[in-house]
């Protein structure tokens, strides 16, 4: 509550963050929203269910990072943020990580 940068995040998107929060209280405005994609969905088509919710590294200035952030400590290569799940186990991170820890030899 006292990071700066959420509070910036959280008032440039109020109105989207209002959204996300009614579709995930009421089946209808969910459906409402997605009969834009798919004109013939009804509510009988959905059920409830549990929403899914991913961290996401935010900036001081309110900017969400989009991409893996690194953050050194001595000899410590910290990573901290993972835009995708699917991402932590890509062999291209594996060797954007492995970049990192040999520019610190270098």
């Amino acid at each position: 509550m006292t990071y700066r940068g959420s509070w910036r995040l959280a008032r440039r998107y109020a109105r989207t963050g209002a959204k996300e929060v009614m579709r995930s209280l009421t089946g209808r405005a969910l459906v409402r929203e997605a009969q834009r994609m798919l004109p013939g969905l009804r509510v009988s088509d959905v059920r409830r269910s549990g929403a899914g919710v991913r961290a996401q590294a935010v900036t001081r200035d309110g900017k969400i990072v989009d991409d893996f952030l690194f953050l050194r400590d001595g000899r410590t290569l910290h990573v901290l943020n993972a835009p995708s799940p699917a991402a932590t186990a890509c062999l291209t991170i594996g060797e954007r990580v492995a970049e990192e820890l040999s520019a610190d030899r270098a």
